[in-house]
């Protein structure tokens, strides 16, 4: 099933007149690029650029310092050393997972999540398995838990007190992923798992969703013990981070004001949010899903549990219609269809589209829900 979504879904893409509510893209309009153009020339006209250069493989140390400072500043101070520049969130994923959890290992998940890390986990031998409801988690033989405390994908939502004080009390390493954490509509909101248990909390950041995903430019604090282990599968896997990347990030955390950014991103992606959440609910009146507290998108259930042809043929009656999105069972460890959701993306699109994608949407629905 996942091979024919992904096919559907990248023919759509290649597809004029086809409004994309899959992926999870940033907006365009918000890359801070003037800023990013005066980084660029600052980093390559040097006298002797470090940032064209080879370098070692746990990144700029003055980049490094920069994100140790907003760590402090999200109540999660850590040492420069402590810090590991990635490729992304992505690749601080990966060797967080490579570092705990050997292939036929179990991991922890919420219901639904990041694909791109359940197909991690899968590739890694990695089976992941939603928590169990009513289960004490200090008895599992789970290598990690996989969670998004702040704003979770695709929810939009922050973790409970309840779950968040049982996952620190289960004693289990845990794989911190604050992707969206700068990107709460309301503002910061509660501080990092890490400060709560340093010895077995990898946290992972990323710059992709605040300033630009080309820049590939995440970071990745593991325990102090297990440092060294991280580094070395960093090494192994690029050597180094993109370091003209890093420097371009560098400058525009000391020089361009990067509380504003957020600040600004936050109300623009509120915004969106609102005009796709009334669209919605105007055009499909009986699909549920709760506002997001953050983050690119909208989780919808759909009224019935399934549909003629199930997610395949409502994602195949949307193309044909005109719109593209993320069915759920890709968000799920089983990868199960049903119950019936999507994933719809409000954050790269202008508000027009917002609206005619829900209705290109309903129209699909009343196709195969008839």
């Amino acid at each position: 099933m996942r091979d024919e979504i992904e096919i559907l879904q990248r023919k759509a893409a290649g597809e004029s007149g086809v409004i994309g509510m899959g992926g999870g893209l940033p907006s365009p309009r918000q890359f801070p690029r003037r800023a990013l153009v005066r980084a660029l020339t600052d980093a390559v006209f040097q006298a002797s650029p470090p940032a064209l250069q080879y370098a070692w493989p746990e990144g700029s140390d003055d980049l490094r310092a920069r994100i140790a400072e907003y760590m402090t500043a999200r109540g999660a101070g850590v040492e420069p050393d402590r810090i590991l520049v990635t490729s992304g969130a992505q690749q601080a994923l990966m060797v967080a997972s490579q570092v705990l959890c050997p292939r036929g290992s179990r991991i922890f998940t919420d219901p639904e999540t990041y694909p791109g890390a359940l197909e991690l986990f899968r590739t890694r031998g990695i089976d992941p398995i939603p928590f169990p409801e009513g289960t004490d988690l200090t008895a599992s033989d789970a290598c990690a838990a996989y969670v998004m405390p702040v704003v979770s994908n695709p929810r939009g939502l922050t973790m409970s007190e309840e779950a968040r004080r049982s996952l620190l009390e289960s004693g289990l390493p845990i794989l911190e992923d604050d992707a969206y954490g700068d990107l709460r509509f309301d503002g910061p909101g509660p501080r990092p798992l890490l400060p709560e248990a340093p010895d077995r909390v990898f946290f992972i950041g990323t710059f992709s969703k605040t300033l630009a995903p080309g820049l590939r430019v995440g970071w990745l604090i593991p325990p102090e013990r297990l440092l060294e282990d991280a580094t070395r599968v960093k090494k192994d896997a690029d050597l180094q981070a993109n370091g003209l990347g890093q420097a371009i990030v560098e400058h525009f955390l000391r020089n361009e004001g990067y509380t504003k950014q957020l600040v600004r991103l936050r109300s623009f992606y509120r915004r969106r949010a609102k005009k796709l959440a009334a669209a919605v609910r105007r055009e499909l009146p009986g699909w549920r899903f709760d506002f997001p507290e953050g983050g690119f998108a909208l989780w919808l259930e759909a009224p019935e549990p399934d549909c003629a042809g199930g997610e395949l043929g409502l994602l195949e009656a949307a193309i044909e219609e005109g719109l593209s999105f993320d069915p759920g069972s890709s968000f799920r460890p089983d990868g199960s269809p049903r119950p019936l959701a999507v994933r719809l993306c409000f954050s790269a699109l202008e508000p027009d589209e917002l609206a005619e994608g829900a209705k290109r949407l309903a129209r699909a629905w009343r196709r195969v829900s008839s």
